[in-house]
């Protein structure tokens, strides 16, 4: 699917489909963190089996007001041990499928919110 923003002054999700997402019109096919303040880091998970409380601590560093956790292509929730760094800093967690975070990033990015998405691409490397 392609989104289509009227205009963005930050880093956006320009489009998504399986196992793929595109930023800025270029095509990740490896699992990515993204903050709308701009940083962009590679999130070392090839699937939802492969997550651990370090892939967590990696998003709390990033201080967003709230993470917006892609879990794949269906919903999987985070066990609750994995969300400790998040709620130390008092950083709120919403997790949906990939495609979902994608949209609500670029809602919540466009209205200028603090807003970090963590997107877990299944079947990358």
């Amino acid at each position: 699917m392609k989104l289509q923003p009227d205009k963005f002054d930050v880093q956006s999700i320009s489009a998504y489909g399986p196992g793929w997402v595109a930023l800025d019109n270029e095509k990740i096919t490896s699992s990515i963190i993204i903050s709308s303040q701009g940083e962009r880091l590679d999130w070392p998970c090839n699937g939802f089996a492969d997550l651990t409380a370090a892939h967590f601590e990696q998003i709390a560093t990033l201080d967003g007001e709230l993470v917006i956790f892609g879990s794949g292509a269906r919903i999987r929730f985070p066990q609750p041990l994995w969300l400790r760094p998040l709620m130390a800093r008092r950083i709120g967690v919403e997790t949906m499928d990939t495609q979902a975070a994608c949209r609500t990033y670029n809602i919540l990015a466009g209205e200028g919110r603090h807003v970090v998405a963590a997107l877990l691409l299944e079947g990358s490397g």
